[in-house]
């Protein structure tokens, strides 16, 4: 990358420059004894050109290609959504390339973190229980399940505002006028963990409420299945509680059966019970909250002991991107996911439509064939789907990531791939499909944040490590989920969402190799317990199944 601080050549092949900072109409140009004045004023994250480009030319990005000109461009004028349009190379079965360059990764061999140990040979970094509903029916009496038992077992967030509520209610009863309401001081509170638990080795009981099980097709059924099973199995659940109706296209017989395709040796506590069968909701509840608290109890037993870091599965997400997100934070995700590689851990890399224009490159990196012919499969298959829906690939980009650089959606994809690093690709798998190959692992889902994170748990990911340029509060119930700011102005304007800054890169205080190095220590604190990431500190359990239609 040739870096100035005031804009920034990804790649020696790309015709456009990263502004790094808001830049003047007029501000002189210097690169590669090249030397021009902007024709435009250019926000910072935004792109401007280096060549005179004409109708019908190619934009390339990190050296691929990202866009076609719609109208002639002068050098140093501001790409747009109004003179530019959507294009990606297409792609074929090509060669293998998997020659890479490891990181130097000494310094980590020997490193440990503390987690969960189960008979599978899979170590968690958190110990859950979960109640799932089997169908969207039973998601009241998982409510009241939830009501019953976080309380009294220890596991209540301290409630933010309700002290502020009282003072409202007070000043309204005593004859206060809106201008009186709206200027009343509201103190910040942040949520915290309850200080006593009754089960103190156990993270807390997770609800994972949703709208499927029954009225889509079988294969939503078998697909939703599966994802349950994959929580169910995940090493960071202990045990679960499953509320079925009974009568549903989400039979317990699939769960089973998609449990033992995930583990064999399956020895969990598992409780099952099918409210059809069982009579009256309070005979239901109540064997499920005795039930419970006896799995709770065996639980409890279970405590955190030293394991290495090959035994990290990591769900590398962004959401809420920009126009740093492909220079700071998500190249840093990348170097972690090599060093993790190398350590021979897992990473997954998911949000198929946001590959498109990189899957050359992807796919040149799989293994082998069968392994690149099923990379490529899904992409088209999902892309065909999506173009019948009239809404391709290239539709993918929001309004945020638009306003924020990202204004093509190969733009975004070459961008957001950054964050698979550059190993081998191990393994293609189809959503609800479990990791259980070492590398790097790409699972099909789409881009929506919650919809990918909920996946990429469900496959195996015991943490998610989660990019972004503009600010989520996105989470999992069982997995903790990092954030990363893809610059210093989110991170600073929403500390209480966001854990680790990436700006620094954008500023040129510190290198991608050394911002990865600060990440993979606060990954092991976190995978150690010893920290908690923000999402889990404000309870923000996040949990919606794909239904296997279009979603971008």
């Amino acid at each position: 990358m040739e870096h100035t601080h005031k804009y920034l050549q990804i790649h020696p092949g790309d015709n456009v420059l990263v502004a790094l900072q808001d830049l003047p109409k007029g501000t002189l140009i210097q690169l590669n004894n090249q030397q021009f004045p902007l024709t435009d004023p250019v926000a910072g994250k935004h792109k401007f050109s280096l060549q005179p480009l004409n109708p019908g030319d190619n934009i390339y990005m990190y050296g691929v290609l990202v866009g076609k000109a719609d109208t002639a461009i002068p050098q140093g004028a501001a790409i747009t959504t109004k003179n530019i349009h959507h294009a990606a190379e297409d792609f074929t079965l090509g060669q293998r390339r998997l020659n890479w360059q490891q990181p130097e990764v000494t310094k980590w061999k020997n490193k440990t973190f503390m987690g969960y140990h189960r008979a599978d040979g899979s170590v968690g970094t958190a110990n859950y229980w979960i109640v799932i509903p089997l169908v969207f029916c039973e998601n009241r009496n998982v409510e009241v399940l939830k009501e019953a038992l976080v309380d009294k077992l220890g596991y209540s967030k301290t409630k933010a505002f309700e002290a502020d509520v009282e003072t409202l209610v007070d000043l309204y009863r005593n004859g206060g006028a809106a201008a009186d309401i709206l200027e009343a001081p509201i103190e910040e509170v942040f949520t915290e963990q309850a200080a006593h638990r009754v089960f103190p080795h156990v993270d807390g009981i997770k609800f994972l409420n949703h709208d499927m099980g029954c009225g889509g097709t079988r294969l939503d059924a078998h697909s939703l299945c599966g994802l349950l099973a994959g929580y169910i199995t995940h090493p960071n659940v202990a045990g679960a509680t499953v509320l079925s109706l009974g009568c549903q296209h989400a039979q317990a017989s699939i769960l089973k059966d998609e449990i033992m395709k995930r583990d064999p040796g399956f020895n969990k506590p598992l409780i099952v019970l099918e409210q059809q069968k069982e009579g009256t909701e309070q005979q239901l509840l109540k064997k499920a909250i005795k039930q419970t608290f006896a799995g709770l109890m065996q639980a409890n037993e279970i405590k955190r002991q030293p394991a290495p870091l090959s035994k990290l599965c990591i769900g590398l997400e962004c959401g809420g991107s920009d126009g740093f997100s492909g220079i700071s934070a998500n190249p840093a995700l990348g170097y972690v996911s090599d060093i993790l590689v190398a350590l021979g851990g897992s990473v997954i890399l998911s949000e198929f439509p946001e590959l498109c224009g990189v899957e050359q490159e992807l796919s040149d990196r799989c293994v082998d064939e069968v392994t690149a012919l099923k990379f490529m499969d899904l992409m088209r298959v999902y892309n065909a789907k999506a173009e019948a829906d009239g809404s391709g690939f290239y539709a993918n980009p929001s309004p945020g990531n638009i306003r924020d650089g990202l204004i093509t959606d190969a733009i975004k994809s070459a961008g957001a791939a950054k964050k698979g690093g550059t190993s081998p690709v191990t393994a293609v798998l189809d959503y609800p499909e479990r990791v259980t190959k070492p590398g790097l692992n790409l699972l099909c889902t789409p881009g929506n944040d919650v919809e990918s994170t909920t996946a990429e748990v469900g496959s195996g990911a015991n943490i998610v490590l989660f990019t972004t340029g503009l600010g989520t509060p996105t989470g999992n119930p069982i997995a903790p989920v990092v954030k990363l700011s893809t610059n210093s102005k989110t991170f600073s304007k929403m500390p209480d969402i966001l854990d680790i800054n990436c700006g620094t890169i954008i500023e040129g205080t510190e290198t991608i190799p050394e911002a990865a190095d600060r990440i993979m220590n606060y990954v092991i604190e976190v995978a150690s317990g010893n920290v908690q990431p923000k999402a889990v500190l404000l309870g923000q359990d996040d949990f919606i199944p794909w239904r296997r239609g279009v979603s971008l």
